[in-house]
């Protein structure tokens, strides 16, 4: 199990959106200088990241908004926006074999718990805005 560098990105380029927003037009090629990755890539978040509601892009003279403050944004609505885990975040081998005792119950040992860590997971996230980040890790 990993969630991809998107989730991570995706936030790097919420914070600086809100960062810089009052002193610079927020362009993808801005937003890849401080990410540190091609362009295209920062598109296509942000290209999910509106999709979800969080961000606008102003067509003609460029640039990015967010359209909620940080505080109202979570680290589970920047996952749920950017990240292709849908459904189940654990993913289980496909083929155990149905002959051992341990291969034909390892699902059924193992489901609840799984399901039970992907919760705890997931409502974490929820309690956790791109503000209280910030707050713990203040920017200059």
């Amino acid at each position: 199990m990993q969630i991809s560098s998107r989730f991570t990105i995706a936030v790097h380029i919420l914070t600086c959106i809100d960062y810089f927003h009052d002193e610079y037009s927020i362009t993808s090629e801005f937003l890849a200088s401080s990410v540190g990755i091609n362009p295209v890539i920062i598109r296509q978040i942000i290209l999910q990241l509106k999709a979800a509601g969080l961000v606008e892009v102003q067509r003609g003279k460029g640039g990015m908004n967010l359209l909620r403050p940080l505080k109202d944004i979570t680290l589970y609505d920047v996952y749920e926006a950017v990240e292709s885990v849908k459904g189940k975040l654990f993913r289980f081998h496909e083929n155990p074999n149905p002959d051992c005792p341990v291969g034909k119950n390892i699902h059924s040992m193992l489901d609840k718990s799984l399901d039970e860590l992907q919760e705890t997971l997931e409502a974490k996230m929820k309690t956790i805005t791109l503000a209280d980040i910030a707050k713990n890790n203040p920017l200059p």
